[in-house]
């Protein structure tokens, strides 16, 4: 008999009334470039289209750049509480905004909140700056990071997600990220459930329509730009499982949104998370 150590194992099943009564349906034939939603804790992919194709992935870049600020804070390299002063570049960079003003000092946790919440692009350079130096110096973090996570369809060159021909992700890498943002980060996760904010008297909404139509969803991401089409990541918890959708390249913001939420809607009915195994069990095989 061998006995040895074994982290927490899941599988995905169908759910009991879908074994004992009908065959699981196609997944909804949404329209999207491309898709994916997967069981967060198994990891595994219930439905998707073209789920490695190399996409722009827009302001969904902002998940990465999020990703590596995060890894700095735990590194103790930087702290919520540290000022950032905004460059004219930060300022300047077009898009979404968080409206911070040149030469201004602006917390660690405001830019999150604005990159996060309102997806400013500005708040967004300005910490990639106070991070790296420059921007293409962050995006090398991003590339280090994404291919540490199995990130193997990714390549960065910028912290916001304006149009690049060398700046592209798929929808597989995007949910990874979602994951690990998720599992290795839930002080900060929090952030991308909160629906609005207010800086410098300007209050901008969060994006994601699905905060406010399913109280399962907690976050996480939108993007969008002419050339990427509506993009969105989404998680949700129901019933202590948790699923995460990526809906890439759709026509419009409520397209993002319908689709997104038929995705999920499937996972939760037609399947199921299992633990079989608690962390650090001792299992015996012969």
């Amino acid at each position: 008999m061998k006995s040895f150590a074994k982290l927490f194992l899941f599988a995905l099943l169908l759910t009991g009334g879908a074994r004992a009564a009908m065959p699981v349906p196609q997944a909804p034939a949404v329209k999207a470039r491309a898709y994916l939603v997967e069981d967060f804790h198994s990891g595994q992919t219930i439905a998707a289209k073209n789920p490695d194709q190399r996409i722009e992935p827009a302001s969904i870049t902002k998940l990465m750049s999020a990703y590596v600020v995060f890894q700095e804070i735990r590194n103790g390299t930087l702290s919520l509480e540290d000022k950032v002063q905004i460059s004219e570049k930060a300022w300047r960079t077009p898009g979404s905004r968080m409206f911070v003003e040149v030469g201004t000092q602006v917390s660690v946790a405001d830019l999150m909140k604005g990159m996060i919440i309102q997806s400013g692009n500005d708040a967004t350079v300005a910490l990639a700056e106070k991070v790296a130096g420059t921007e293409a110096s962050f995006a090398s973090l991003m590339n280090h990071h994404a291919k540490r996570l199995g990130m193997d369809g990714s390549h960065f060159v910028n912290s916001t997600g304006l149009p690049d021909p060398q700046h592209y992700t798929t929808a597989r890498d995007i949910a990874r990220v979602a994951r690990a943002l998720i599992a290795e980060f839930p002080e900060y996760y929090q952030w991308y459930s909160e629906r609005q904010f207010t800086y410098n008297g300007i209050t901008q909404y969060n994006r994601n329509k699905l905060l406010w139509r399913d109280e399962s969803v907690d976050g996480i991401k939108t993007g969008h730009t002419d050339s990427a089409g509506y993009c969105l990541v989404t998680s949700a918890k129901r019933d202590g499982m948790r699923l995460i959708s990526v809906v890439l390249g759709t026509k419009s913001e409520e397209a993002r949104a319908d689709a997104s939420q038929a995705l999920l809607n499937y996972g939760f009915r037609f399947f199921e998370t299992h633990k079989l195994y608690d962390a650090n069990s001792k299992l015996t095989r012969a």
